[in-house]
């Protein structure tokens, strides 16, 4: 019989993980953890230019001519905080707790995406009785907002070719395939001007979506931030002149925004009848729109400090009109797949800087021609009103053979250990199978894990029982390759 451990380990070490800062681009906290683990535990390791580390384990006794397996997980997390609270992602930790079999964060992300999965495979590095073959646990950076540790990696930093990547958010699948990524940041041109005189300010608020993860839950009709900004600023220019002193939404690239702030003023005789009368008119549309999928979502328009500067209005109809001519969710669902997203586009973030407005497009397709045109189409419309464009992530798009030998032994495991079979689908998140898959000629990929609700938002949450058997499903699986 298997030797299972308790998943306990699994749960002590995930706390330590969230006591380590580790935002996209700032991981190197996290990466001198997994280090200082390797060394603690007497494991060989390596850690390249980019944070990504991998730790390798001799096989178990006996098992010393098994294939060897890469267990693969990135160590970064999309930081996301509810307004009001006070939280520093590069210093913070995450305050966890449980509440009725699903495990939360205190008025932030949780990082179960990535971190329990990571915290799986350092409880395995760390348990001597576990059955393995030879092991590589390979831990990436930049996963969310880039994969440039993935994109990064040397030919020879790992040399197994069977991969286990605990990286999935469904429970109940195996996932064999994920769509491409094309993140885009656009810089718009900014100057401003004096503002003008007399005119009453106001601070707009859009608060209270739910967000969520911009692959995943593209799809699920919530309500972007971004958009209903733009389109309360376009009804009040409508009825009056508009100035905008600032224009911010979302917190990540990778993330629906459920947030976004404008301070604007207009003259003080359209005041009341154009600006501060809408709050409730704009609330009884946003009810009746979205009342299912983002119940408290929420507009304020109340009066604010008077700003000394505005925005040229001409920087202004730039951002609107691009943003205007910018996809915004689905694009085209998937013939092949029912229900599954084809092509997508969201605009995650959008910041007013000292000289310039940034505003970031993730694009998405399993058709990575398709989604290369669209992110290309997209870096046009800025252009045309000035902007320059920054490619910061191009991942191809993944798909396994769902009938692998290798995936067909993981459905094997799931039945035996808990009773039932997996399903079998590609996802429309973006994984870094595709960089491997690149990178490493012949590698095959499992990506499992436990059920992950709304990651990359205040709301993530992971339910503690997929924890539990997923550990199981993990164990076995590494016995039986060996």
């Amino acid at each position: 019989m298997t030797y299972i451990p308790s998943s306990q380990v699994v749960y002590d070490l995930f706390k330590q993980l969230n006591h380590t800062p580790r935002p996209s681009h700032h991981e190197e906290r996290a990466a001198d953890f997994l280090c200082n683990f390797a060394q603690q535990h007497g494991l060989d390791y390596s850690r390249d230019d980019h944070n990504c580390v991998v730790i390798r384990k001799a096989a178990t006794p006996g098992h010393e001519g098994a294939t060897p397996i890469v267990i693969l997980n990135h160590m970064d997390m999309v930081c996301v905080a509810e307004p009001g609270k006070e939280y520093d992602p590069l210093t913070d930790p995450i305050e966890s707790y449980t509440e009725d079999g699903w495990m939360h964060a205190r008025g932030t992300s949780l990082g179960a995406d990535n971190g329990i999965g990571l915290s799986m495979a350092l409880a395995i590095l760390a348990d001597d009785k576990i059955v393995h073959g030879p092991l590589e646990v390979i831990t990436t950076t930049n996963e969310e907002d880039g994969m440039t540790g993935a994109s990064n990696l040397s030919a020879d930093f790992i040399r197994g070719r069977k991969v286990i990547n605990l990286d999935s958010e469904d429970y109940d699948t195996i996932t064999t395939g994920a769509a491409g990524a094309y993140l885009q940041i656009h810089h718009l041109p900014l100057r401003r001007v004096n503002a003008p005189r007399d005119h009453c300010w106001y601070r707009i608020g859009i608060d209270g979506g739910r967000g969520g993860h911009s692959g995943v839950d593209i799809n699920k009709g919530r309500a972007s931030a971004v958009t209903l900004l733009w389109a309360l600023l376009n009804a009040i220019a409508d009825e009056a002149i508009v100035n905008v002193a600032s224009f911010s939404a979302g917190d990540a690239s990778a993330s629906i925004a459920s947030r976004g702030e404008a301070i604007i003023c207009v003259p003080s005789e359209d005041a009341v009848e154009q600006v501060e009368e809408r709050e409730d008119h704009f609330n009884e549309w946003l009810h009746d729109e979205y009342g299912l999928t983002d119940p408290d979502i929420h507009c304020t328009i109340e009066p604010c400090t008077p700003q000394a500067q505005v925005i040229d209005p001409d920087c202004v109809v730039a951002l609107m009109e691009a943003l205007g001519q910018t996809p915004q969710g689905v694009i085209a669902m998937s013939q092949a797949m029912e229900g599954t997203v084809h092509t997508s586009n969201n605009v995650g973030l959008i910041r007013t800087e000292r000289d310039e407005m940034t505003v970031s497009t993730h694009t998405r397709s399993f058709d990575v021609a398709e989604m290369e045109q669209t992110g290309l189409a997209i870096k046009e419309v800025f252009a045309q009103w000035g902007a320059t464009t920054e490619l910061v992530m191009s991942a191809p798009a993944w798909q396994e053979n769902p009938d692998s030998d290798f995936l067909n032994l993981t459905s094997d495991v799931f039945q035996d250990v808990l009773g039932w079979r997996p399903r079998k689908v590609a996802m429309h998140f973006v994984l870094e199978a595709g960089f491997f898959v690149q990178k490493y000629p012949g590698i095959e990929m499992a990506s499992i894990g436990p059920r992950i609700v709304e990651p990359h938002s205040t709301r993530e949450r992971v339910e503690l029982h997929t924890i539990d058997d997923i550990w199981r499903v993990t164990v076995e699986l590494l016995a039986r390759l060996a």
